[in-house]
């Protein structure tokens, strides 16, 4: 009962002593009790019944006891202290910045890039508890496939629902960093991050990548910067009147500006070579997140008290009832 439970006034528990003390008294007191008739013999008494108010006769004087204990207790001020390590203080909003450009159909990655950057991402975002979590797209433009939300289910289903071509081709990384920005500069939390995934250099959009990356830095973003795609050359599916024909080309990332682009803001670089890389990438931007909104110790404490005095109350009350009615002592 008192298991991970301590008092903010343990000196006043000495009274406890009191209780046993007082029913001792009360039980000497009871075997002195002095009849007012002297009888020679109780045989003329052996068969009368005993009464269940006879019983009960001494009920008030336990109950009274009992009240008297949770008092005393409740007096003492017991508390309950949550302590661990790990506890999350707050949550963190997180904007998702995948690029679906031409390229990233790809298939250094399987299927290709973007299935497998999705496939990723959504086991991102099932790792998550009480984040709110936004999805911004972009090509040659940006726009958001899905605001900040915990409702995970909605957000998975738009993650599904990205494929090529919903906007003009291209590949606009400063258009899309400022729209994640506009997702989170009004956020109260914590730690606000941005995951911007690419596998191309910036060739449209009208806003330079390293300004928007000051713009997110001035609204205390942190910008983790993935790079998409394996070295060298690339397998690029080209659609041909015979069908379906592959093609290498050359796998094109501005790894300059993406790591400019953390660097301002206190994030940091990835390069993803393949399915696998890529999700240990992603497991890494989840630990150091949850890693810097978590506290390594706590102590909360929960009053206890009120319970104990409300059981006492209760029992004086049902005590004093028993004694003014049922049990009422005759003149």
């Amino acid at each position: 009962m008192f298991s991970d439970v301590s008092f903010a006034y343990p000196f006043v528990l000495i009274f406890l002593l009191a209780v046993p003390a007082l029913a001792y008294w009360y039980w000497k007191k009871k075997e002195k009790v002095t009849p007012d008739v002297t009888f020679s013999s109780l045989q003329l008494f052996g068969k009368a019944p005993v009464t269940l108010k006879e019983k009960f006769a001494h009920v008030p004087s336990y109950l009274r006891l009992l009240a008297l204990t949770f008092l005393i207790i409740a007096a003492a001020r017991p508390q309950s202290f949550s302590s661990g390590e790990n506890f999350y203080t707050e949550g963190i909003d997180i904007a998702m910045v995948l690029d679906i450009s031409g390229s990233m159909l790809a298939e250094d990655f399987k299927p290709n890039r973007l299935e497998a950057a999705k496939k990723v991402i959504d086991e991102f975002i099932k790792g998550r508890t009480v984040d709110k979590i936004g999805l911004v797209i972009f090509s040659g433009e940006s726009f958001t496939q899905c605001p900040l939300t915990i409702d995970y289910s909605v957000l998975r289903n738009l993650l599904k629902d990205i494929q090529m071509g919903m906007i003009e081709d291209g590949t606009a990384i400063g258009n899309a960093i400022a729209n994640g920005v506009n997702r989170l500069k009004d956020s109260k939390a914590k730690s606000k991050v941005m995951i911007l995934l690419t596998d191309g250099v910036n060739n449209a959009g009208h806003i330079d990548p390293l300004t928007a990356a000051q713009i997110a830095q001035k609204f205390g973003i942190r910008i983790y910067a993935i790079g998409v795609g394996t070295m060298g050359q690339a397998p690029y599916p080209f659609q041909t009147p015979f069908g379906i024909r592959y093609q290498m080309v050359p796998v094109e990332i501005d790894e300059n500006i993406l790591k400019q682009i953390a660097s301002a803001t206190g994030g940091k670089y990835f390069r993803a070579t393949n399915n696998r890389k890529l999700a240990q990438i992603y497991d890494e931007i989840d630990h150091l997140e949850k890693t810097r909104v978590e506290v390594t110790s706590y102590r909360h404490a929960r009053e206890l008290y009120f319970g104990w005095a409300l059981a006492g109350l209760l029992l004086l009350f049902v005590e004093v009832a028993l004694s003014k009615t049922y049990l009422k002592r005759l003149p």
